[in-house]
């Protein structure tokens, strides 16, 4: 079998038919399969899944989980249960939109040996209409690397090619990661450059039954910081002071998210968080990574500073203890000496 398409799918009753014929429609020179893990929906998904396996039984292979098993958990099984060389994912709610789509990509990593991966651009659109669709990412790199892919998840879901070998060496710790397709793409890229293919052919549907695309901003932090902490953990050491400062500048982001929306108590947890992550930084710095290069960062990520994290460690939490204990003029008084000295608290 030259490729597998790895689908989940739960209370999908509105896409998955549409999702399943931009499969069926792909005109290739191999054979392929489409393995699909129906997670017990409550919907009619279950119903259309199981006909279009009947009138396909030697294309798709259909596993109908007796409960509920989670979105990880599903997609780990569906990954172990593909046989192709390749792999293609595509989740219930996305589609394809060239029939040409996995053999263009075939042909990519059959000719680019070093490759771990291969993606294309995708179209964002909102089922309600709401939004204009837009493109996933305006410019990509030919070649992207472990280095790239630690920065941004900017590989659509449903745009992604990799070697099936090397889902055999996903590693426990990242079965639970809420961003488990970010962490696969930064595992395929340790094994070799992702390539990209300069075309539009799939479309990410953003809706309200969308598992990531709905969840809250504190949600999105937490995953993240999730994520980054496994990665800081556990990737291998070269890639440690890209990933602490990463980190760092997550925790940062945390405890704004958490401030804007009220929860001061998140915020003043993750502002201590950021600024111990800062002080590992400076320390490891002069010590564990003196010698390495910094890898190249964006901007807002590198230039986080020692200073604006004091700063907001004391505002989140010390000020609320001075308020609290102090009397009022005392309290004021303190507030304009730390004016006089620039503390922007």
């Amino acid at each position: 079998m030259k490729v597998s398409v790895a689908m989940v799918t739960y209370n999908h009753e509105k896409f998955i038919a549409k999702t399943l014929d931009s499969v069926l429609m792909q005109q290739t020179a191999f054979e392929y399969e489409i393995v699909i893990g129906e997670d017990c929906s409550t919907d009619t998904t279950r119903d259309i899944v199981s006909e279009y396996k009947r009138n396909y039984p030697d294309k798709i292979r259909l596993f109908l989980n007796e409960k509920n098993m989670g979105m990880h958990a599903n997609g780990a099984q569906v990954l172990q249960a593909c046989t192709g060389e390749y792999i293609a994912m595509l989740d219930g709610d996305d589609y394809w939109t060239s029939a040409d789509k996995l053999q263009q990509q075939v042909d990519f990593l059959d000719r680019h040996h070093g490759c771990s991966a291969c993606f294309h651009d995708a179209l964002i659109v909102a089922e309600d209409g709401s939004e204009e669709p837009r493109r996933y990412r305006e410019k990509q790199k030919e070649f992207s690397t472990v280095d790239d892919v630690l920065v941004d998840n900017f590989i659509p879901t449903a745009a992604v090619m990799f070697r099936r070998r090397l889902t055999e060496e996903l590693p426990a710790w990242a079965d639970s990661l809420k961003m488990g397709d970010w962490v696969l793409h930064i595992l395929n890229a340790l094994h070799g450059p992702i390539g990209y293919i300069d075309k539009t052919m799939s479309v990410y549907v953003v809706h309200r039954g969308g598992v990531w695309s709905m969840k809250s901003r504190q949600d999105h932090a937490v995953a993240m910081i999730e994520l980054f902490e496994a990665l800081d953990r556990h990737l291998p050491r070269r890639y440690r002071y890209s990933t602490a400062r990463i980190l760092r500048w997550r925790y940062a982001d945390a405890s704004t998210v958490y401030e804007q929306s009220g929860g001061l108590k998140s915020a003043g947890s993750y502002a201590v968080k950021a600024f111990v992550q800062h002080v590992k930084i400076v320390c490891g710095r002069l010590f564990s990574w003196k010698s390495r290069e910094p890898s190249p960062l964006p901007h807002e990520i590198a230039s986080v500073s020692g200073d604006r994290l004091f700063k907001n460690l004391l505002r989140l939490n010390v000020l609320p203890v001075m308020r609290s204990l102090f009397p009022l003029p005392l309290y004021k008084w303190l507030g304009a000496l730390a004016r006089k000295f620039d503390m922007e608290l």
